[in-house]
C-alpha cells in the first residue's frame, strides 16, 4: 500500500488535485468529552465561569473547522460552503457532532474531524476549572459523500 502524502523518498508530499474535477463534497463527524455531574450541571444552568459553554464550543468548531489547513500541514485549502457544529448533553458528558460541505478537488473529511475535535477541545477549557478528570473520545468520520456538479 503506498500512502498519498509520501514521496518515492518517504518525504512529506502535498498531493497535486489539480487534475480531478470539482464535486459536492460533504463529511460527518463526531466526538464526546465525558465529565462529571457538576459540571454537567453548570453547562445545564449556564454558570460556568466561562460563560456559555455549548455555544462557545459550536463557534469554536467552526472557527477551526474553517482553518484546517493551516493547521494540518498537507490539507488542501477548501472552499467551504457549509460547516456546522451541534452540541448535545448526554448523561455522562457532551456529544458533539459537526457537517461540511464544499465544492473542490479533494474531500472536506478533515475539517469535519477538526471542527467536532476544537469543539471538544474548547468545552474541556472551558470546564477544566471543576473537573480535572474530563476524557475526550471516539471522534471520528461518520460519513463522507461526493457527488458530481
Amino acid at each position: 500500500m503506498k500512502f498519498s502524502h509520501v514521496d518515492e523518498q518517504g518525504r512529506a508530499n502535498m498531493v497535486d488535485v489539480g487534475d480531478k474535477p470539482d464535486m459536492m463534497r460533504t463529511a460527518e463527524a463526531s466526538g464526546k468529552i465525558k465529565m462529571s455531574t457538576l459540571a454537567i450541571e453548570l453547562i445545564i444552568e449556564n454558570r460556568n465561569k466561562k460563560g456559555d459553554v455549548l455555544t462557545a464550543a459550536q463557534i469554536a468548531g467552526i472557527m477551526g473547522g474553517k482553518r484546517t489547513s493551516e493547521l494540518i500541514p498537507l490539507c488542501h485549502p477548501l472552499n467551504i460552503t457549509k460547516l456546522d457544529v451541534t452540541t448535545e448533553l448526554v448523561k455522562d458528558g457532551v456529544i458533539v457532532k459537526s457537517f461540511a460541505k464544499c465544492v473542490g478537488k479533494t474531500g472536506i473529511e478533515m475539517e469535519a474531524l477538526t471542527a467536532v475535535s476544537v469543539a471538544l477541545l474548547t468545552i474541556y477549557d472551558m470546564c477544566k476549572a471543576v473537573d480535572k478528570k474530563m476524557v475526550i473520545s471516539n471522534i471520528k468520520l461518520l460519513k463522507k459523500t461526493k457527488e458530481n456538479i
